[in-house]
């Protein structure tokens, strides 16, 4: 007599599980899409910048043109690899010694074009 009751029980039942499934998914992707967007606009970026840096610390070598992170513009006269220093010659007779990493980048020596 009561049968019927029993059918429309299991499948309001499975209805109500699918929709909690798909709610949660609805939940999480923009979360996913937040991380998504996070890493592409900021971890990506800073670890290639990082790895560009590390790059040119290994590329020092005297006789280079450097800026260093305080600002200052100086020539390499001695760069010592194994206690990480690089000493800088940033006027006449006056050498500076510095971190290896506080080299912030190389000046490029700039070619002159004048026009003929």
């Amino acid at each position: 007599m009561f049968d019927f009751f029993i059918s429309t029980a299991f499948a309001q039942e499975a209805v109500a599980t699918a929709s909690k499934q798909s709610s949660m998914l609805a939940g999480i992707a923009p979360l996913i899409l937040i991380m998504a967007v996070f890493y592409l606009l900021i971890i990506r970026p800073q670890n290639k910048r990082a790895n560009e840096h590390l790059l040119m610390l290994k590329a020092l070598s005297k006789g280079d043109q450097v800026i260093t992170s305080g600002g200052i513009f100086g020539e390499i006269i001695k760069v010592d690899n194994d206690k990480n220093q690089v000493f800088i010659q940033i006027a006449d007779n006056v050498k500076i010694k510095i971190k290896q990493e506080s080299v912030a980048e190389i000046i490029k020596p700039q070619t002159s074009t004048q026009p003929a």
